[in-house]
């Protein structure tokens, strides 16, 4: 398999776009995606799109510039990848790109590739990683693996942590917690607001800027997105108004 591949640049940027949101460049979206995209291709990051060959990309940067709530100084660090549509599936159009990322790592003198998955989320699940010789080097609840391909003898990446005590710095009621990362996010912010004010309780919004607020805010390792309730992590998710109503059951 040989996908025909556009490497995305800060020079082409503006006109490739980033995957996501091609068809909706003028909702605030797209708009701060592409404005943290092109602060991250300043730090390395890396985007590779298939069109042509498969509606499918992966993006990529070093573990010291990541968004996830992880330690991989050296190691080059998987944000996304997504292959569209079932039928192209078991085609190996997810390997390709990840192996695309392997070979950059490589190249570049790096420690191996980490990647966080999880289940039922946007994150991929670690079976496709598991086929190209990852291994899941830790676990953090409720479903994640830190996945790594380690090329020697270096110490493997690892969770921050402490996501109990990071999430009991936020006061009562719902905090959202959310960057730019993801053109998606803006969907996910709304029905956990009009959700709050249907229940009567306070619910803020924290907006995280940089790398270190990730590591020091977020209670999950999915460093995009988390809902914090009373305190205590909550969801790292979209959740429509029924889904927190129902989390809230019992919570």
């Amino acid at each position: 398999m040989d996908l025909q591949i556009t490497d995305v640049t800060p020079d082409n940027v503006d006109k490739e776009g980033f995957f996501c949101y091609m068809s909706k460049r003028k909702t605030p979206g797209f708009q701060k995606k592409l404005g943290w995209v092109k602060a991250r291709l300043a730090e390395g990051m890396r985007i590779k799109i298939s069109l042509k060959d498969s509606r499918s990309f992966i993006e990529y940067i070093p573990g010291e510039h990541c968004w996830r709530a992880i330690e991989a100084d050296g190691y080059m660090v998987v944000h996304c990848i997504w292959v569209v549509g079932k039928k192209r599936h078991g085609q190996g159009h997810g390997s390709y790109l990840l192996n695309e990322c392997i070979k950059d790592a490589r190249s570049n003198g790096m420690k191996g590739v980490a990647a966080v998955t999880s289940k039922g989320t946007w994150l991929a699940e670690k079976g496709l990683y598991e086929r190209n010789g990852f291994e899941s080097v830790e676990k953090a609840d409720p479903s994640f693996d830190l996945m790594a391909l380690r090329f020697g003898d270096d110490p493997l990446p690892r969770f921050a942590g402490d996501w109990d005590s990071k999430a009991a710095q936020f006061g009562s009621g719902f905090t959202v917690l959310r960057t730019d990362q993801c053109p998606y996010i803006e969907d996910t912010v709304a029905p956990v607001v009009e959700t709050a004010e249907e229940l009567g309780v306070d619910c803020n919004v924290v907006e995280i800027r940089s790398r270190k607020e990730v590591m020091e805010k977020m209670p999950y390792p999915y460093g995009t997105f988390s809902i914090v309730y009373d305190g205590k992590p909550f969801s790292y998710h979209y959740l429509l108004k029924k889904g927190i109503l129902k989390r809230l059951e019992g919570f």
